[in-house]
C-alpha cells in the first residue's frame, strides 16, 4: 500500500494537472493558485526532496503517535532504538576510516601551519557549526590555557588559537534563534559568509548538510573550491575541502547542485548516510548526531596528533587524552554512549510527561545549564521550526509567547551571550550583503525574502535575546505557579545545587518559592550513588523528576561524548513531548513550518501523502466514494493559500500542514466548499490524528 501511494504520488508530481471524473478540490475550495506557488510547482523542481531517504518513513517509529499516547516509555524507547542505525554506521566506518584519517591529518597539519578550520552549516548543521567552535574548541583552549602546560605549548601554536576555528551557520549568530527566510536557498550566500569571515585558500573547511542539497552549504564548499587554480584541483584541495552529507550519492546526483560537489575530485566526500530519521525529515535528530559525533572525533584525534608531536604521555593524560584511546576506540565508544541513555528511558520518560503536562496546563518551562548550555538551547530553538511552534521570545514581548526559554550565567544580555558563544555576538553587515543581494539574485522571490531577512541578521540582534539569569530577566520573564525549572548539569555541577550561593541552587529555590516544578539532568561520569545522595538532600523529600545518565568513563578531553548524550537524550525527549501533544501523526512532522524552499516541498509532500493515503481506503470508498487523488501542484496551491490565512490570522502556533490536510478532507465529504475557519475549528476541536483515524482507521497500523 505504501509503495503504490508513493507510486502515485510520483506520477502526479511529473503530471500536475488534476484529471478525473471528481471536480477538482481546487475548484471545490475556491482557491486560484497563487504566483508564489505556480512559480514553486515549476520552477523549483529542484526544491521538491521527497525522494531523499531522510525525507522518508522509518519503520520502526511508523506509529510513533498512538504509541507513546498508551505508553510515554514504549514511545520513547521507539525514538532511541533509531539511533542504533548511527551505531551501525560507525562500526562501519571504523572497518574503513582512510577519509576520516586524512581529515585528522588535515586538523593536525592546520594547527601546525597556524591556519584556520571552518565548520559552515546550515539549520541543524549551522549549530553544529557553532558547538565545533563554542562546546569543544574554544573551551578545550581557554583550559589549557590555565594549565602550566600552556608555557609548552603557546610557541608551538598560533597566538589567537581559540579564534582559529570558526564555526558559522547560514544567517550568522542571530539564525541560532531562528531561520531567516531565503538564506537557506542561496548559494551565493555560502560565498560571502566564507569571505566576510576571512577564510583563505589552503585553511581547512567542513561544509555540512543533512540532507546534502542545502544550498548555501554547496555555495560554499563551491567557492572556497574555486580559489584552487586548475592543476591544484585535485590532490591539493581535496586535503582541504570537506563536504559531509546523509543521503546516498546515488539519489542525490539527481539534483544538479549536490551533482556539482558529489561528482568533482576536488572535494572530499564523507558521506554518513544512516537512513530515514525517527521522525521524517527531522534531521536533527540522526544526521545530525552522527555528524557531529565523528566530525568531534576528527577534531579531537587532530589535536591530540598535533600535541604528540610535543608533549609526553603524562601531560596528555592531564589535559585528558589517552594513549591506549586509539580512533577506533573513540568511534565505537558511541555505542556504550547510546546504551547510556537506554538504560534510564523509566526517568526520561517521568521528565517527558512533566514537560508535556506543564504545556497541556498552558504552562511554561525554563532550562538552566552552563557547561550543558549550547547543547541545551539548540534542542530549545530547534523545536520551533519542527513542531510549528512561536521562536524563542525577544525582549519586546510583553507576554510569554515561546513555551520554553533557556537562561545561563550572566549579569546582563552581552554577558549571557559572551558564556553562550565564548566571543562577542556575530551578525551579518547589511553594508556588505545588501548590494550582492540587490544585483546577483535572480529569482525575484529568493531577493525579496533575502533582503528582507538581512536587516533582521545584524549585531543588534544580540539585544533582543536576553538568556541570562539575572534580575531583570527574572522581573520579565520569571516563572510562575505549574511553571517548570529543568536544571542541566554535566560532571560535578550537580553538586551545586545543595550550595546556597550557586546559580542552580537559587534557579531551583525560585521555582519552589513561585510554586513550580523542577527537573534535573545529570550527565556525567559521576558514581550513581554520590550523585543520588546529592539529589536526595537537596530535594528533601520533594518529588522532583531525576534523571541521570552515567556515562562510560572514556577519555573525552573536548566533552564531545557528555555533549553528544545529552543531544540524544534531549532529542528523543522533546520530540516524545511534542508528539504526546499531538504534534506528530504517526512519525511524520505534520507540524512543520514551511519556512524555506525544502520545506514548502516537504509540506506539500505531507498534505499530498496523508489525503490520498485516507482516499484510499476501503472505509472511505464505501462511505464517501472513490475520489481521484490530488496532485502535487493542488496541495502545494492549498498550502500557500493556508501560509497566507495563519499569516493574516495571528494564529502562529497553527500548522498549515494540518489545516490544510483538514480542509482539503472535509470538502471532499461535504462535497462542499469549507472555509479555512470550519477547518480550523475542526483541528482545535479534535487534532489532526484523531480527525484522520475517523476516516482512516488504518494510519495507526504499521505498514
Amino acid at each position: 500500500m505504501r509503495l503504490r501511494i508513493i507510486l502515485i504520488s510520483i506520477f502526479l508530481l511529473l503530471s500536475p494537472s488534476f484529471s478525473g471524473n471528481n471536480d477538482s478540490i481546487l475548484d471545490i475550495l475556491k482557491i486560484t493558485p497563487s504566483p508564489k506557488s505556480i512559480d514553486y510547482v515549476n520552477n523549483k523542481k529542484e526544491f521538491h526532496l521527497f525522494p531523499l531517504l531522510t525525507e522518508q518513513r522509518h519503520q520502526k517509529t511508523w506509529n510513533l503517535s498512538s504509541v507513546i499516547q498508551e505508553n510515554t516509555i514504549n514511545g520513547l524507547r521507539l525514538l532511541l532504538d533509531v539511533d542504533n542505525d548511527i551505531v551501525k554506521k560507525i562500526e562501519e566506518i571504523s572497518e574503513d576510516p582512510e577519509v576520516l584519517e586524512q581529515a585528522i591529518s588535515s586538523v593536525e597539519r592546520c594547527l601546525k601551519e597556524k591556519r584556520k578550520i571552518y565548520f559552515y552549516g546550515c539549520g541543524a548543521t549551522g549549530r553544529l557549526a557553532k558547538q565545533m567552535e563554542s562546546s569543544f574548541w574554544r573551551p578545550f583552549w581557554k583550559r589549557v590555557k590555565k594549565t602550566s602546560l600552556w608555557e609548552k605549548i603557546r610557541t608551538h601554536v598560533s597566538e589567537d588559537i581559540e579564534n582559529m576555528l570558526i564555526g558559522e551557520m547560514t544567517g550568522g549568530d542571530r539564525a541560532l534563534i531562528s531561520s531567516l527566510e531565503g538564506f537557506e536557498d542561496l548559494q551565493l550566500i555560502g560565498k560571502l559568509q566564507y569571505i566576510d569571515r576571512g577564510i583563505e585558500k589552503g585553511d581547512l573547511v567542513f561544509c555540512v548538510t543533512e540532507g546534502g542539497e542545502t544550498s548555501s552549504v554547496i555555495g560554499t564548499i563551491l567557492y572556497a573550491l574555486s580559489q584552487y587554480h586548475d592543476n591544484e584541483r585535485g590532490e591539493i584541495s581535496r586535503k582541504n575541502l570537506y563536504f559531509v552529507y546523509n543521503n546516498p550519492d546515488n539519489i542525490l546526483i539527481n539534483f544538479e547542485r549536490s551533482r556539482k560537489v558529489i561528482e568533482n575530485s576536488g572535494i572530499t566526500k564523507i558521506n554518513l548516510t544512516t537512513g530515514p530519521q525517527a521522525i521524517t525529515g527531522s534531521t536533527r535528530m540522526q544526521a545530525t548526531t552522527i555528524e557531529t559525533f565523528v566530525l568531534g572525533v576528527v577534531l579531537e584525534e587532530g589535536i591530540e596528533r598535533f600535541l604528540r608531536n610535543f608533549l609526553s604521555e603524562d601531560e596528555l593524560e592531564n589535559l585528558g587524552f589517552s594513549k591506549n584511546f586509539k580512533l577506533r576506540d573513540k568511534l565505537l565508544s558511541f555505542k556504550d554512549l547510546k546504551y547510556s541513555i537506554d538504560k534510564e528511558a523509566e526517568a526520561i520518560s517521568k521528565f517527558t510527561e512533566l514537560e508535556a503536562e506543564t504545556y497541556k496546563n498552558k504552562r511554561f518551562s525554563t532550562y538552566f545549564a552552563k557547561k550543558a548550555l549550547i547543547t541545551v538551547f539548540i534542542d530549545s530553538t530547534e523545536r520551533s521550526p519542527t513542531f510549528r511552534l512561536y521562536p524563542l521570545d525577544t525582549v519586546k514581548e510583553k507576554e510569554r509567547k515561546c513555551w520554553i526559554q533557556v537562561w545561563t550565567e550572566g549579569k546582563d544580555i552581552r554577558d549571557a551571550w559572551r558564556n553562550f558563544l565564548g566571543r562577542d555576538f556575530r551578525g551579518l553587515k547589511e553594508s556588505f550583503y545588501r548590494e550582492p543581494f540587490e544585483t546577483q539574485i535572480e529569482d525575484p522571490y529568493l531577493k525579496e525574502s533575502a533582503l528582507r531577512s538581512l536587516k533582521n541578521a545584524g549585531d543588534d540582534q544580540e539585544f533582543l535575546y536576553d538568556f541570562s539569569f539575572s534580575d531583570e530577566n527574572i522581573l520579565r520573564r520569571g516563572p510562575s505557579k505549574g511553571d517548570l525549572g529543568v536544571v542541566v548539569c554535566m560532571d560535578d555541577e550537580i553538586k551545586e545545587i545543595n550550595d546556597k550561593k550557586s546559580l542552580i541552587a537559587k534557579f531551583i529555590n525560585l521555582f519552589r518559592e513561585r510554586g513550580g516544578n523542577i527537573a534535573l539532568i545529570s550527565v556525567g561520569e559521576g558514581k550513581r550513588e554520590e550523585i543520588e545522595g546529592i539529589v536526595r538532600k537537596a530535594n528533601s523529600g520533594r518529588k522532583d523528576v531525576f534523571v541521570q545518565i552515567s556515562t562510560p568513563p572514556f577519555p573525552d578531553p573536548i566533552l564531545l561524548r557528555r555533549h553528544i548524550t545529552l543531544k540524544m537524550l534531549l532529542n528523543s525527549h522533546s520530540t516524545a513531548v511534542m508528539t504526546k501533544l499531538g504534534r506528530v501523526v504517526g512519525n511524520t512532522m505534520t507540524n512543520v513550518s514551511p519556512s524555506n524552499l525544502k520545506l514548502i516541498g516537504r509540506a506539500t509532500y505531507l498534505i499530498m501523502s496523508h489525503v490520498n493515503d485516507t482516499l484510499s481506503q476501503k472505509e472511505w470508498i464505501e462511505k464517501y466514494g472513490k475520489i481521484e487523488p490530488i496532485s502535487f501542484s493542488e496541495a502545494n496551491a492549498v498550502l500557500f493559500d493556508a501560509m497566507d490565512f495563519v499569516n493574516s490570522s495571528n494564529i502562529g502556533q497553527t500548522a498549515e500542514v494540518s489545516l490544510s490536510i483538514i480542509r482539503i478532507l472535509e470538502a471532499f465529504k461535504r462535497k462542499s466548499f469549507v472555509s479555512w475557519e470550519d477547518a480550523l475549528k475542526i483541528l482545535e476541536r479534535d487534532g489532526l490524528e484523531n480527525y484522520l483515524i475517523k476516516l482512516n482507521p488504518a494510519i495507526r497500523v504499521k505498514r
